[in-house]
């Protein structure tokens, strides 16, 4: 896995801060600046490419109506407000994505492409006791399905940004985390990812917008 230059992440910053606003009539999505991640399914894996980091794209592999593919955007925390992509090609099962901690932004999502197909989005991580360690998937997610028509974004920010867990089967970390919510790159959990479930889906545009101040 490769991660992006300094000049990257500095281009990544500058464009979601100073993008002009942009009115938005009738997508559903608020108006003003923000940063775009596409999460686009393709039908094949994709070659070694020497420069699978940066841009605003991730490629997962496409799954059907009737097959189901996951891949793992792996997550991590940027402490200056980076929103970025460090591994684009998520055909091999995982990709990378860099974003800060929430609280300072928003997420809008919408299923585009050939009507018909469908994903669901999950986040993730691990159990910090080492005697128990195991994937935690929140008991919250997002499903999107690709109707005929026109496609609006919705709010998505409470799946994508927390944790929800099972007070039965996630009980230790109930207990270790002070309760049943838990934020995204919350020490008391670690290994924090989306889990993306496709069905035949072959653009998931997702926004982030800042906060007013």
């Amino acid at each position: 896995m490769r991660t992006t230059s300094c000049s990257a992440a500095v281009l990544a910053a500058t464009i979601f801060a100073t993008a002009p606003a942009v009115a938005q009539t009738g997508n559903g999505a608020p108006s003003g600046a923000h940063y775009s991640l596409n999460i686009v399914g393709v039908p094949r894996a994709k070659n070694a490419n020497p420069d699978w980091a940066s841009g605003h794209v991730i490629f997962v592999s496409l799954g059907s109506k009737d097959v189901s593919v996951s891949t793992k955007i792996l997550l991590s925390q940027n402490a200056d407000g980076v929103f970025d992509v460090l591994d684009k090609n998520g055909t091999d099962g995982e990709a990378s994505f860099s974003l800060p901690a929430p609280g300072s932004y928003t997420v809008w999502a919408r299923a585009l492409g050939k009507p018909g197909g469908q994903a669901k989005i999950t986040t993730c991580a691990s159990d910090l006791d080492i005697n128990t360690a195991g994937v935690i998937c929140s008991t919250q997610n997002e499903v999107f399905v690709r109707d005929k028509g026109k496609s609006s974004f919705r709010n998505v920010t409470d799946a994508l940004t927390t944790i929800v867990l099972d007070p039965i089967a996630n009980a230790d970390a109930v207990t270790a985390c002070g309760g049943t919510t838990v934020s995204l790159f919350d020490p008391c959990l670690q290994g924090f990812f989306w889990d993306f479930d496709n069905n035949g889906l072959k653009l998931l545009q997702v926004r982030f917008y800042q906060n007013a101040p």
